[in-house]
């Protein structure tokens, strides 16, 4: 018998699968290539400014710490500045930076209308600007979680565990923030094709500083106006702060029925996740550690000569009552 016979196979199939398998040996190869580039980067001699927006929550700390590490370990030299939370002392600490002319600036996060004229000003100055959550026109690379998708997921999780209907409290505060903006557009999105979803009027506003502390102050205020059980379905958050103290207002409260959704994946949110008796109901938990080395080592393609896309997305994974375990485990969190 011929080996047509034997094998089922045809000569085309035998060539199909032989072209098949030098392409995989060849995009193997290709791969091997950029994980040895990655692997050979280097910012040895070279000093990289990384300016902070603040540092007090887990994003922004984890961030940055991870950015200052990986310079480290590349062999460069970081110049690590934290405004605090302070417009003024940012954009003089980016004056400053853009005077010393290190190799390449970092900004992480930020008020668009605040950094962004800085930001031309570096660039401006022949200093390449790179951004962690930072949209602008300005930064050659801007390294963030795919907020579109995060933005998106959170909402129909929300949408979905209401049952589709049902007034919803939503905090935006920080609408200049870029991925702010994003998710709650998204948000505002997915809630139109619910007609019964309604986002309650006037928005509350989340603030910096003591944010847990003014969402706690807000929420009971607004569970005094809207009394009855079923008269808030749920509370959205662009970040997990906000969150945070919003889920303490409902178990103070015994207002337990409603339902609370932010962003970051702060390890005591996602405790609160994670507990079924907490109204803590989903978070979408962020990657910032991994974001700061990918930003730096963006920096490392860009100044040995390889071309980079504007932005580089790293996976975010949504928590909720139902997978948060496995989120933890993923996360490396606890």
């Amino acid at each position: 018998m011929d080996n047509k016979q034997t094998t089922g196979l045809g000569r085309r199939d035998i060539l199909k699968l032989t072209a098949a398998g030098a392409a995989l040996a060849t995009a193997g190869l290709i791969s091997s290539k950029a994980a040895a580039a990655d692997d050979a980067l280097s910012l040895k001699g070279k000093r990289i400014a990384i300016s902070a927006t603040g540092t007090d929550h887990y994003f922004d700390l984890q961030a940055y710490n991870a950015q200052i590490d990986e310079v480290k370990k590349l062999g460069g030299t970081p110049i690590a500045v934290d405004a605090g939370r302070n417009d003024g002392k940012l954009v003089s600490q980016l004056q400053t930076l853009i005077a010393q002319r290190p190799d390449a600036i970092v900004q992480i996060l930020g008020t668009l209308s605040v950094i962004d004229p800085w930001l031309k000003k570096a660039r401006d100055a022949g200093i390449p600007v790179l951004t962690v959550d930072v949209g602008s026109t300005n930064s050659i690379n801007n390294t963030t979680s795919d907020n579109w998708g995060i933005g998106k997921d959170l909402a129909l999780q929300l949408v979905s565990d209401i049952g589709g209907e049902g007034n919803i409290i939503a905090f935006n505060g920080f609408y200049g923030v870029t991925p702010c903006a994003i998710r709650y557009d998204q948000l505002v999105n997915v809630v139109k094709y619910f007609p019964k979803v309604k986002i309650i009027q006037p928005e509350l506003r989340d603030v910096i500083p003591n944010t847990v502390q003014d969402a706690f102050a807000q929420i009971t205020a607004i569970l005094n106006k809207y009394p009855e059980k079923g008269s808030i379905k749920a509370i959205w958050s662009a970040w997990d702060i906000p969150q945070l103290g919003a889920t303490q207002a409902l178990a103070a409260a015994g207002r337990t029925e409603i339902r609370t959704y932010g962003v970051d994946g702060s390890p005591e949110v996602l405790q609160l996740v994670a507990d079924p008796n907490s109204p803590a109901g989903a978070d979408a938990a962020q990657q910032p550690a991994e974001i700061g080395r990918t930003a730096i080592r963006n920096v490392a393609k860009l100044l040995a000569g390889q071309t980079l896309a504007h932005e580089t997305y790293v996976p975010a994974l949504l928590a909720n009552k139902s997978n948060v375990s496995d989120v933890v485990k993923k996360l490396g969190i606890g």
